[in-house]
């Protein structure tokens, strides 16, 4: 009653921008009326205005209207009325969702244009590289013509060539690039290094794919692991010898009513919660087939967890479905676009147990340096948005994680296209015939079909299906990757069938061809239900854009992996009411309601998954925040010195409180151990003798201070780049140790909820302590290093300067020497002994003369 009296909160928004958009039209001939010059002058000018404090909503109608009119000019198009809705709610920080052939890359150029005027940058994010170079290139006409710069990020640039797309004032690139610069640049040691600027505004593209779908798995930074790969190998070879047990009815009963059925085999597996367990059998003959007592016992737990990984390589993932081999390298596909994600792996050993699979070589385990989550990574920009043809069904997730709205832009005209309901077959071969025959019957009318599947695999059985019928056909999967665009493009023409896995080509207008509108348009086919109704809308959509004609279909069979695993009982009970035929499909509205009810529970299943990861990321999220801001600190730093005296400071806190705290418990070692401590970390000897005995506090200030003030002596103008190499260098280090200690906290903490205990809890606490463990380790080892370096003294001023770091060799000295190579500063033993008599030919001893 509420929304029929006041409107649904998404009318009320729209209502809300009539008014603006009356403001912006008004102003067109105002536009109109300036010369090209005068239009870039006024962007010279507003651009100022906003540097120097003036609101960006103050310029929203005049920028807009002068917009709209560059376009125009430049593109030879003009921004509908809807369109300037859409880029109000993008400069709002909202998601617009608009229908698939609405002019969403056109839109963006409204907020782009706006937001760039503060100077700060202005992020587009893309799901593709030809996306990102595409839009560029083609809005780029606009933006160069009102005096804007354009870059873009793709795989395979130069850090050269990224500093300078980051310093455009508009940079296009996709979602992995942008999340891999964030986490690379953490990584660097100089600031001129630095590629990437703040994280001011972003406008996501296809935002349910980056924001949802890809954000189950974070972006990981990894190197190789130095262990054998032989155990891969031998596990693989006894994974054929294991038997399945598959349970009957009588079984599952059982279980149900709490009894144990008696192992039929020797393992079991989940295909909803894609896992393998072993059976007792199953442990047994493990064990005797590798050899070992106790497949339980901590040494074999490795060998466990990959026997576990092998099951899982050979029979949940699927070649052509899950992964490609491709020139002797196993390739993830994307399970929601279907595209090829070369140089990803999958974590956790199973990416060598699929190369054992395949017998391709199998490399190295990875640990991971650096990652996050698209979740965190994307919330730290100032202002986010989005656009998609499909997000309101995704609304609450928006909300929750990402605090993003979702407003529904109306068509510029309206939808004609014709969605026909479900057609529900018993078997898929039942189900494919009848595809194979409508496809026919539509090629042989010359209407164009586009079919989505949601394999590789599925889609080259159709395509087999379709040369027996000898139905010309083109086929775009991840194995025809580069022709995506192309092949997408022309799946409007007459006669044209194209099968595409998934969402491929998503991004490229598809436009009728001559004559056939008169044939009803684009039909769409969909060879079964996907997990979620938002990648149904989106295949739905490919179909009557800018009100053009069209049609679609979904076809079904009780077997398909969606119905077999989600479908309830209910689905079940209503077939056998209903009676199925053989071959005879039927459509019913009860079943595709429950069918939709099947793809609510898969969706809500999906965003507990990565509402978990982002739950465990938040506690890596604050820590990252904290060695980040630090990392950023030490890079900008003038000089080092507070830092590193800051450092020192806490050290000596930590040993004489430790001090107290032994002295309270009558430990007689605490002193000598103390000062034995103090002489490792500080290296006092080297530069004053120690005598035995502990200093007080305020004396050990005192030294602490003289053995850097001795070392500045050494060093000259390198010290400061010396402190801020070895502070970096303990810091990549001890983080490095860090992230693969949480790693394994994780992997074992879901067992803390036998314990009645909350993992998530577990987690947040023992990772807090691992955190502040690691940053006094980080503490102590960077002044260790620093303390026992030797400086080359014929190293001249000028190989210091910044242009010239790159020749620098530096290495740390004895066992506290740091693991990289290069730009370290040179050590190079003293060939004069302290207590030797001095070179300068003072008479006195090296260490109270020169060497001091």
């Amino acid at each position: 009653m509420f929304k029929k009296i006041f409107g649904s909160k998404n009318d009320r928004y729209l209502k809300k921008c009539r008014p603006m958009v009356k403001r912006i039209n008004d102003l067109e001939e105002r536009m109109q009326a300036l010369s090209d010059d005068a239009m870039r002058a006024q962007v010279a000018s507003w651009r100022e205005e906003v540097q120097n404090g003036r609101s960006l909503d103050d310029l929203l109608p005049e920028c807009f209207a002068l917009v709209r009119e560059a376009g125009v000019r430049s593109l030879e198009m003009r921004h509908f009325d809807v369109q300037l809705i859409g880029g109000m709610a993008l400069h709002e920080g909202n998601i617009a969702e608009m229908r698939t052939g609405e002019g969403k890359t056109l839109v963006a150029t409204l907020p782009v244009v706006l937001n760039a005027l503060s100077g700060k940058g202005v992020h587009v994010v893309t799901v593709n590289d030809y996306l990102a170079s595409r839009d560029a290139e083609w809005m780029g006409q606009l933006y160069n013509f009102l005096g804007l710069s354009v870059g873009v990020i793709v795989h395979g640039l130069t850090d050269e060539e990224r500093q300078q797309a980051y310093g455009a004032d508009i940079t296009y690139g996709t979602n992995n690039e942008f999340g891999f610069d964030y986490l690379r640049d953490n990584m660097k040691f100089y600031k001129e290094q630095l590629v990437q600027r703040e994280l001011n505004f972003a406008i996501v593209d296809e935002v349910d794919s980056i924001l949802i779908d890809e954000a189950r798995t974070p972006l990981i930074i990894s190197g190789a692991v130095q262990q054998s790969t032989r155990l891969y190998g031998q596990i693989d070879q006894i994974i054929p010898r294991l038997k399945r047990w598959n349970k009957t009815d009588e079984e599952i009963a059982m279980e149900k009513d709490g009894q144990k059925p008696e192992p039929r085999g020797d393992f079991e597996i989940d295909e909803k919660g894609r896992t393998v367990t072993l059976t007792d059998p199953g442990v047994e003959k493990v064990e005797e087939l590798l050899g070992i007592d106790n497949l339980f016992d901590p040494q074999n737990i490795t060998a466990q967890h990959h026997v576990l990984q092998a099951l899982k390589a050979h029979h949940i993932f699927k070649r052509d479905v899950d992964y490609v081999v491709n020139e002797g390298q196993v390739v993830i596909v994307d399970e929601f676009t279907g595209r090829l994600m070369p140089g990803r792996r999958f974590s956790d050993g199973l990416h060598q147990a699929l190369e054992a699979k395949e017998h391709v070589k199998v490399e190295s385990e990875n640990q991971t340096l650096a990652s996050i989550t698209f979740q965190n990574y994307f919330r730290m920009y100032d202002k986010l948005s989005g656009m998609t043809g499909t997000a309101d069904t995704e609304s609450v997730e928006f909300n929750e994680i990402y605090e993003l709205n979702v407003v529904v832009i109306p068509t510029h005209r309206d939808m004609v296209r014709k969605d026909h309901p479900d057609l529900i077959f018993r078997t898929q071969e039942e189900k494919y015939d009848a595809i194979v025959e409508e496809i026919a019957e539509k090629h042989q009318k010359g209407q164009p079909c586009l079919v989505g599947t949601v394999s590789i695999e599925k889609s080259e059985l159709l395509s087999k299906l379709l040369k027996k019928r000898r139905v010309p056909h083109d086929v775009l999967n991840a194995k025809q990757h580069d022709k995506e665009a192309e092949i997408v493009a022309e799946a409007g023409f007459a006669g044209h069938v194209t099968i595409a896995t998934n969402m491929a080509g998503r991004g490229t207008d598809i436009k009728l061809g001559e004559g056939v509108k008169e044939l009803g348009g684009l039909h769409i086919i969909g060879t079964e239900r996907h997990e979620s109704r938002r990648i149904d809308n989106q295949l739905r959509g490919r179909s009557g854009r800018q009100g053009d004609p069209g049609s679609s279909r979904f076809y079904l069979a009780m077997d398909d992996d969606l119905m077999r695993l989600f479908g309830s009982d209910r689905i079940s009970g209503i077939m056998e009411r209903i009676g199925m035929p053989e071959g005879e499909p039927i459509e019913n509205k009860m079943v595709s309601k429950a069918i939709e009810n099947s793809q609510r529970r898969v969706e809500n299943h999906n965003f507990e998954i990565r509402k978990q990861l982002l739950d465990f990321d938040n506690v890596m999220n604050q820590q990252r925040e904290v060695i980040y801001s630090q990392r950023r600190e030490i890079m900008t730093a003038e000089t080092m010195d507070e830092i590193v005296a800051d450092f020192c400071a806490e050290l000596l806190d930590d040993i004489y409180a430790g001090l107290e705290e032994g002295k309270k418990r009558g430990d007689d070692e605490a002193e000598t151990e103390a000062r034995k401590r103090m002489e490792e970390v500080f290296n006092f000897d080297r530069f004053e003798s120690f005598q035995n005995e502990l200093p007080d506090r305020e004396t050990a200030d005192r030294w602490v201070k003289q053995v850097f003030e001795t070392l500045e002596g050494m060093a000259k103008q390198a010290y400061q780049e010396i402190m801020r190499y070895f502070v970096l260098e303990a810091l990549d280090r001890n983080w490095k140790e860090h992230l693969l200690n949480m790693d394994h906290l994780r992997d074992g903490i879901g067992l803390r909820g036998y314990g009645q205990k909350d993992p998530k809890q577990e987690y947040k606490r023992e990772g807090f302590a691992l955190f502040q463990e690691m940053l006094f380790v980080l503490r102590e080892n960077a002044i260790r290093s620093l303390t026992h370096v030797r400086i080359r003294d014929e190293v001249s001023e000028e190989e210091f300067q910044h242009e010239d770091r790159e020749k620098l060799n530096y290495v740390g000295a004895g066992d506290q020497a740091p693991e990289k190579k290069g730009k370290q500063p040179v050590v190079k033993e003293a060939k004069v002994g302290r207590n030797d008599p001095c070179p300068c030919g003072s008479g006195k001893k090296y260490k109270k003369c020169c060497g001091k």
